[in-house]
């Protein structure tokens, strides 16, 4: 069994034999690069209310094992094919302008990971001027404004994803000089800006909808003591 998340319905599911699928299929046929493997991954939404599939297919290295058959080695590349991303759906009142920049991140997570680490980038300096209401001229600036504002493990990972970001966003000195950033990598970035449109965000509207549930039962209260009921 294993612990997933649907793509389209943002339900916690766990996953058993009948949700997933997966074939293989390996390939030579005198090619340059040798023994390759290609695997594709279906997996079915447990959730009746959804029971879409999701299709994601990888390229590895392929190797024979001890009886000879072809196993699936290193990855090379991968394409999330259906959903066309990984982008989780957030409510409405999250700003659309953040939600632009964290759905193409995630567009281009395996296409192009510099470039969604960039993207990464952009979206967290738009949260933080939007929530924390800060605007200085860099983002660096605007990352030392708010130090004291958030616990000392969030505030290191925010300004790694500026570091990792300028990466895609800036030209080294040396333009000899390459420094890559892999689909993990920048799918942690996206973990990471998502963990903070919930814990700033979400927390944030359902604390206030809490509260004005609190309040208005209050009035209710009154407005019937006001008027002779029990």
């Amino acid at each position: 069994m294993t612990a997933w998340t649907c793509p389209f319905c943002n339900q916690n599911a766990t996953l058993t034999e009948p949700n997933i699928s997966i074939k293989q299929h390996h390939f030579n046929n005198e090619n340059k690069y040798g023994d390759k493997m290609i695997a594709s991954v279906i997996i079915v939404c447990p959730n009746e209310n959804c029971q879409e599939y999701s299709l994601r297919v990888t390229l590895n290295e392929a190797f024979p094992d001890s009886r000879g058959a072809w196993q699936a080695g290193n990855m090379e590349n991968s394409w999330q094919l259906i959903p066309s991303s990984v982008a989780k759906v957030f409510p409405g009142y999250v700003p659309q302008a953040v939600l632009s920049d964290y759905k193409e991140a995630c567009l281009v997570r395996d296409l192009s990971p510099k470039a969604s680490a960039t993207l990464s980038r952009r979206c967290l300096q738009g949260i933080i001027r939007d929530y924390w209401q800060v605007s200085k001229p860099t983002l660096f600036n605007e990352i030392e404004a708010i130090k004291d504002k958030v616990d000392p493990l969030t505030w290191e990972a925010i300004d790694a994803v500026r570091h990792i970001g300028n990466i895609g966003a800036h030209m080294e000195k040396d333009i000899n000089l390459i420094i890559d950033v892999d689909p993990r990598e920048a799918g942690l970035l996206i973990g990471l800006i998502e963990m903070l449109i919930k814990d700033w965000y979400v927390v944030r509207h359902e604390r206030e909808e809490q509260l004005k549930a609190i309040v208005k039962l209050s009035d209710d209260k009154k407005q019937a003591k006001s008027q002779g009921n029990p």
